[in-house]
Parts: C-alpha cells; sequence; structure tokens
C-alpha cells in the first residue's frame, strides 16, 4: 500500500460564537450567571438538542478558559505588576467559585438526560466517565477551599520570580545564572552553584510554611470528598484511571535498579573527561578546560526563527504552527527580573493558538525547551478542530509524550543551531544524558509526594527527614555530595509542581519512556513515526491513554523488562554519537 501524504494546516481560526454575543468578555459573575441559568433551565427534548445544548456549553467553557489562561499569561510575564496579579485572583476568587456548583448541576443534566446514551461520535465514552468522576468528586465545601490553594500556589511564583543574586558584579536571575555552571573554570561553577543555593535557603522558611499549609488545605479537600488521603483524591481527579499507585511504586523500583546504574556511568564518564578525582553538582554542566559552552542562540527571536527552520525540516506542519503564533504574538521567551520561572505552553481554546512562555538565556537547554515546548504547542494545533472543548483536554501522560518526543525528533535538525559538528555532536550527547539523568530524579519527586500526603500531619524534621532518605536513594553514587546537606536539605523547595500541581511530575517519566519508544520508531522509518506522532495526538481526549499510546504505535508499561530494554536502545544512540564524527 502506498504511504500517503496527511497535510495539515495550522491556519487556525477561533471557535464560532453562536451563543454568547461575539463582543461579550468575562468581567463579573454577574454576566456570565444568565448563560449558565439558561443552560441549566433549557428542555433536551431531543438527541439534536442535546447536540445544541453541548456545543453551546462547550462555547462558554471555550470563552471562559481562555479568559482565564490570560489572565495567568499576563500575571506570570510580570509578577510585580500589582493589576495582573489581582485580575487573576478576582477570578479565582469571585468567579470560579460560582461557576462550580453550575458546573456541577450541568454534569448531572447530561448524565440523566435519556438521549446521553446515544451519542455516539467518538470521544463521548471518555468525555462522559470524565464527567461521572467530577459528579463523584464534586462537593460544595471545597469550593473555597480550592479557591485558596489556587491563590496560594500562584505565590510560589511570585516569591521565585524575585529570585536573584550577584555575579561579576551584575545582577542575574536564578535562571540566567544558572549559565554559569557551564563556565570551564571551576571555581565559577562552585561559587555560582553556592550562591543560587544561599539564594533559596533565605526563602526556604517561606517555602516551607506555604507547602504545610497547601498540604493541610489539600488534606482536606481529599476528607471533604470521603477520601482517606489527598493523593487517592488526587489520583481519581487527574482522571488516573489507566495507572494505580502501585504502578507509580513499580515505576520508582524500575527507575532504580534500571536506571540508577546507567546514570552512574553517564556521570563516571563526564568525570573522567572533566579529568577530576570526583564529580561535584556544579560539575555536571561542564566541558573539559578550554572549550566553550554551547550558545545556539543570542535572544528569543533568534531561538524562535532557528526553531521554526528547524521544525520545516522535520515537517512544514511544524514550523508552519510556531510561524503562527509568531505572528499572532504568542510568545514571550526571554528571561527578566520580575517574570515568573520555569516554560511552559498555554492552550487558548477559542482563538486556538497557544502562547508559549519561557525564561531563555542562551544556553542549550533552552533549546530543548523550545521545541519541548513547540511540541505541545503542535498538539494544541492539532485538536483544535475537535467539536468540543473537553475533547480537547487531553491527560498529560500524552501531553508530554507530545513535547518530549519533539525533544528527540529534532535533534537530527539541530544543525541550525550549530556551524560545527564538535558542537552538535556535545548538543546530542547533553541531550541524551539529561534524558536519562531526569529519571531519578522524577522518581525522587514523586516518591517524595506519596510520603508527604500519606503523612498530611508531619512534622518539618519528618519532612525534612523523608526528604533526605528519598533523595539519596536516588542519588547516583558517581556524583559527590559531601557538605552540601543543608542545601540539599530543601531541594525539593526548587520543584514548581510541588507547590501548583500536586502528584503531576510521575507524566514525564511516563512519556519520556513513550518519547523513547517514538524515537526508537523515527530511526527505523521517520515518517511513519511523524505519522504515528500527528494521528495519537489529534485525537486529543477522545481516547484512553492505552488506546492514545497504541494509536503512536507505543505500549503503555512500567515494566521493568520494557524499560530496561529502552534504556539499552538510548545507550546504544549514546554510543553512536560518540563514537561517529
Amino acid at each position: 500500500m502506498e504511504e500517503q501524504e496527511i497535510s495539515y494546516s495550522a491556519q487556525i481560526t477561533s471557535v464560532p460564537r453562536n451563543y454568547l454575543p461575539a463582543n461579550f468578555k468575562v468581567t463579573d459573575w454577574a454576566t456570565l450567571e444568565p448563560y449558565f441559568k439558561e443552560l441549566l433551565e433549557r428542555p433536551i427534548p431531543s438527541k439534536k438538542a442535546l447536540e445544541d445544548w453541548l456545543m453551546d456549553m462547550s462555547e462558554v467553557e471555550a470563552v471562559i478558559g481562555e479568559d482565564a489562561a490570560w489572565r495567568q499569561i499576563r500575571m506570570t510575564c510580570d509578577t510585580e505588576n500589582k493589576e495582573l496579579e489581582d485580575a487573576f485572583t478576582y477570578f479565582v476568587m469571585e468567579i470560579q467559585p460560582k461557576i462550580q456548583p453550575f458546573a456541577d448541576k450541568l454534569n448531572r443534566k447530561l448524565v440523566e438526560n435519556e438521549y446521553t446514551s446515544q451519542l455516539d461520535a467518538e470521544g463521548y465514552k471518555v468525555y462522559l466517565r470524565n464527567v461521572k468522576k467530577n459528579i463523584e468528586l464534586f462537593r460544595e465545601k471545597n469550593i473555597p477551599l480550592q479557591a485558596e490553594i489556587s491563590v496560594l500556589a500562584q505565590q510560589y511564583g511570585v516569591i521565585s520570580g524575585k529570585m536573584s543574586i550577584e555575579m561579576q558584579g551584575r545582577e542575574y536571575t536564578l535562571q540566567q545564572a544558572s549559565k554559569f555552571l557551564e563556565n570551564p573554570e571551576r571555581s565559577i561553577r562552585e561559587e555560582v552553584y553556592r550562591k543560587i543555593q544561599e539564594r533559596r535557603l533565605l526563602d526556604k522558611d517561606k517555602l516551607n510554611d506555604m507547602f504545610t499549609t497547601l498540604v493541610q488545605k489539600r488534606d482536606q479537600v481529599a476528607k471533604n470528598a470521603g477520601f482517606e488521603n489527598y493523593r487517592d483524591y488526587k489520583f481519581e481527579d487527574l482522571g488516573r484511571f489507566d495507572y494505580t499507585k502501585e504502578d507509580c511504586f513499580q515505576f520508582h523500583e524500575a527507575v532504580r535498579t534500571q536506571m540508577l546504574p546507567l546514570v552512574d556511568f553517564v556521570y563516571d564518564r563526564k568525570r573522567q573527561k572533566l579529568g577530576l578525582d570526583s564529580l561535584r553538582p556544579w560539575d555536571t554542566d561542564a566541558e573539559p578546560e578550554g572549550v566553550k559552552p554551547l550558545t545556539p542562540f543570542v535572544n528569543g527571536e533568534e531561538l524562535v526563527n532557528k526553531t521554526i527552520a528547524c521544525f520545516n525540516q522535520m515537517h512544514p506542519f511544524f514550523g508552519e504552527c510556531l510561524t503562527k503564533m509568531k505572528e499572532m504574538g504568542r510568545l514571550d521567551l526571554d528571561s527578566r527580573k520580575g517574570k515568573a520561572p520555569g516554560g511552559y505552553n498555554c492552550p487558548l481554546p477559542e482563538t486556538g493558538a497557544p502562547f508559549i512562555f519561557m525564561n531563555a538565556a542562551g544556553q542549550m537547554s533552552d533549546v530543548t525547551t523550545m521545541v519541548h515546548e513547540g511540541g505541545h504547542a503542535i498538539h494544541s494545533f492539532l485538536t483544535h478542530n475537535l467539536p468540543l472543548t473537553a475533547f480537547k483536554e487531553y491527560p498529560m501522560e500524552i501531553a508530554e509524550v507530545a513535547s518530549m518526543t519533539m525533544e528527540l525528533f529534532s535533534m537530527d535538525y539541530w544543525d541550525v543551531f550549530f556551524d560545527n559538528k564538535e558542537d552538535l555532536k556535545r548538543a546530542k550527547q547533553q541531550q541524551l544524558e539529561r534524558v536519562l539523568t531526569i529519571f531519578p530524579w522524577i522518581a525522587t519527586i514523586d516518591k517524595f509526594q506519596h510520603w508527604v500526603y500519606e503523612n498530611p500531619q508531619h512534622t518539618l524534621e519528618e519532612r525534612a527527614e523523608s526528604w533526605r532518605t528519598i533523595l539519596n536513594q536516588y542519588t547516583s553514587v558517581a556524583l559527590d555530595v559531601t557538605g552540601l546537606e543543608e542545601y540539599r536539605k530543601y531541594s525539593w523547595q526548587r520543584q514548581l509542581h510541588l507547590y501548583e500541581v500536586p502528584f503531576y511530575y510521575i507524566e514525564y517519566g511516563i512519556a519520556q519512556l513513550g518519547a523513547i519508544g517514538l524515537w526508537k520508531q523515527f530511526k527505523e522509518d521517520k515518517n511513519k513515526a511523524i505519522d504515528h506522532y500527528i494521528t495519537a495526538l489529534k485525537l486529543g481526549g477522545t481516547r484512553t491513554l492505552p488506546e492514545l499510546y497504541k494509536a503512536a504505535g507505543l505500549k503503555f508499561s512500567f515494566a521493568p523488562d520494557y524499560i530496561s530494554e529502552l534504556m539499552l536502545f538510548v545507550q546504544n544512540e549514546m554510543e553512536k554519537i560518540t563514537h561517529h564524527s
């Protein structure tokens, strides 16, 4: 059978408004309420009436979703602007809590309607499963708690956004400062490492107290909903229908037994390459004396143009997506003071083209972040034409496959960032080292979360002790951490997921396995792999997780033998890069 080229278009059009007025803007609850009331009171006497009702509800969700997204985007772009923070807080405290009871009643209306069982379009099964889950979890008394949690969690970005250090007479954000960790001079690396850690320690008590409050409030939410602990509640809330906490424990164990030895090997090779007696945490990103750090781009403008060129070579549609975002002003890439930390791709459900936010400082890791978020963006484009807003809400475990796969696929086209072969080779090596060395950290963070929420009443001493124990289990023996106990004791505080999106982290591990699986396909047959990638992503949230993985030609598995097969493949690819010029 002949392979047919599938064409896609990044020419994105807004969801048409057939229900809300074209000029309608979300300002307060009073203007929104009539629409929720109408949806709730509207009779649904036929299947056609039900489908129309769902489309109207979907339109309202898209408009509100986009408004909320912009409030968050603007606030993270400028954390020092009180007005933007207030606009976000207003939505979370005054609008969202009023929507929730209506959303619950609308869910019930849908589930109880006699025509619901006749909905036959693909995706309703998964959608209704989610609706039923939301009905089961909904508790009126959790509404104010959830609003408080949202506002409190955002403070993490405000605190982190203010962190900066001075280096060589200049002020740097922690993101910008981290490029000194690539400096060939070891004393400079150690100096910046210690300054970053010391700066974090200044806020350790604030961040500890904030976390304690979050844990207690989350535990209360779980208890209110009839769960023994927040972990069990959150697994339901995240819609983890396809794997259990036991699978997570199996994953932790597989990382310890199958992956740590590989990480030891990577670090030991790094130590030899640097000619050191022992490898310290400030050495892991360094190159030997005389080798300059990689500088793939100078500023955000150059980063996006080079990424577009890279994506165009892979598949023209991929490049088109980023070009479209650039035209629409949907990118904020450079690091600056007062900007929240991290990077994200934020889907905008009404207009369709998402927004990429990141803190680029001219490093190789920024290229990885850009292609990673670019993968998420492509996912947003591919799902935009699905009929319901709810269909575009796909599970995180496939969302991260979209982004992590792009990191690996794009490596074949990284010559746009590098003029010489040696630099390109180093960039690829660094990427594959990262693919392996991130696994122990994922397992550490995930295992720690399980402990935290199984023991919500723990003291600060117990928290520190539990973190220390877990961290040590997953710290490579090839890394010398003597004398750094105080820094390590609070190193969990740098992981924003613990504050902002609890239990969302193991997804990176699951998805990394998926990404490696797709990359393996890519190495065997590029077009087929890209086709699998697109086919799976454009399904959005209309299939179960195992079905989405299957559409990508992947196994959804945590089995140690499957993991070790993938690790072996990565190791072989690393060897090829090392031995080929």
